[in-house]
């Protein structure tokens, strides 16, 4: 096994000149910006990453305008990255570092931690890269290496086998004064894992640990890190109306919490009879059309959706409340939908307008 103070040493070399020097959240101690990347990044592909980390700041140039701005604007902004809840814990922890913390991160794992949306990893991430603190980080691309070069066996999201990573991963910080070698050591370790030691396709013989890493010697890459043990996706099923009133679709706001929490969506019900009592309780009184059913799958498990359209052949009644509104077409960007909504409302655009 790998000398403990060898492996940082090593990573810290590899990462001054093989590392991401040009992320836009990098080269910057500003908290603000660096707590926005690391929620937006939260299992989310940085290329995926980069123009809504773009577009946020851009309309929230800082944590206080963030704090300041409606929810809803907050969740149009987000609309496609996923992980809905990630957009409202990240509103509310503005609101309280804007109004609890005089609009100052604190410094502290600890305190990051406490806040809405940070856990452990997250917090040591933020201390290192805005502070330079000597503290330990543990995402998916982390535990992926170090599972490879250790041999560290079992899945890594077992309570165990995750308590004994974090054992080694805080035995592996480098004993250093200086906050830019810190800092390089966590960006290390998350660039080792982004750019060389992914999960399909690890580009081994350019890895600073190669002569060393257990799964590199065993040829055990596809092993390590051990699989989540599978399990059965269920299936659901829901029906989905598009009621269309010249060039405006009526939209519901989804409730604060579970799938979708907080977005606006089109209205569902649980089968066929129960969408077109739906779309009678809302004027439409003329026969729904069918159209593509199509899948989105989820976490936990699979939706299946079943679409159907529907035409005003009168004025519409107002909306019931606050949660219901008729959108204009042209607009539908000012409204955060779930993905697989705008899909279909895209690829319907030439019908509706």
């Amino acid at each position: 096994m790998l000398a403990l103070t060898d492996f940082s040493a090593r990573l810290i070399a590899w990462q001054r000149i093989h590392g991401r020097h040009d992320l836009p959240w990098q080269n910057t101690r500003d908290a603000y910006r660096i707590w926005l990347s690391e929620i937006m990044l939260q299992q989310t592909q940085v290329t995926t990453v980069i123009p809504y980390y773009a577009r946020f700041l851009e309309r929230f140039p800082t944590v206080t305008a963030l704090a300041d701005a409606p929810i809803d604007d907050v969740m149009a902004l987000w609309a496609g990255l996923g992980y809905y809840s990630r957009a409202r814990n990240l509103h509310r922890c503005a609101q309280v570092v804007a109004h609890e913390h005089g609009g100052e991160f604190p410094r502290t794992v600890d305190e990051l931690a406490e806040l809405p949306g940070i856990g452990r990893s997250t917090a040591a991430a933020i201390a290192s890269f805005a502070f330079g603190a000597r503290a330990t980080i543990l995402d998916g691309n982390v535990k992926r290496v170090l599972a490879r070069v250790f041999g560290v066996e079992g899945f890594p999201g077992e309570k165990r086998v995750e308590n004994a990573m974090w054992t080694l991963a805080e035995s592996l910080l480098p004993d250093a004064a200086d906050k830019n070698e810190v800092t390089a050591y966590t960006q290390g370790l998350m660039d080792l894992g982004a750019t060389l030691c992914v999960r399909g396709r690890p580009d081994c013989a350019r890895c600073p640990f190669a002569a060393d890493c257990v799964a590199n010697v065993e040829g055990r890459q596809r092993e390590l890190p051990a699989a989540r043990p599978k399990k059965t996706v269920p299936t659901r099923k829901t029906w989905m109306l598009v009621l269309k009133d010249g060039d405006s679709i009526l939209l519901e706001k989804r409730p604060p919490t579970g799938i979708w929490g907080g977005l606006w969506s089109l209205p569902e019900a649980a089968d066929e009879a129960a969408l077109a009592a739906v779309a009678h309780d809302n004027g439409c009184d003329a026969d729904l059309q069918r159209l593509a059913p199509f899948s989105h799958t989820f976490t936990h498990f699979k939706l299946d959706i079943e679409p159907r359209l529907g035409e005003m052949r009168g004025a519409p009644p107002e909306a019931a409340d606050a949660r219901t509104v008729w959108a204009p077409l042209s607009r539908i960007d000012s409204f955060g939908l779930p993905a697989p909504v705008r899909k279909l409302l895209d690829a319907l655009t030439g019908t509706l307008l």
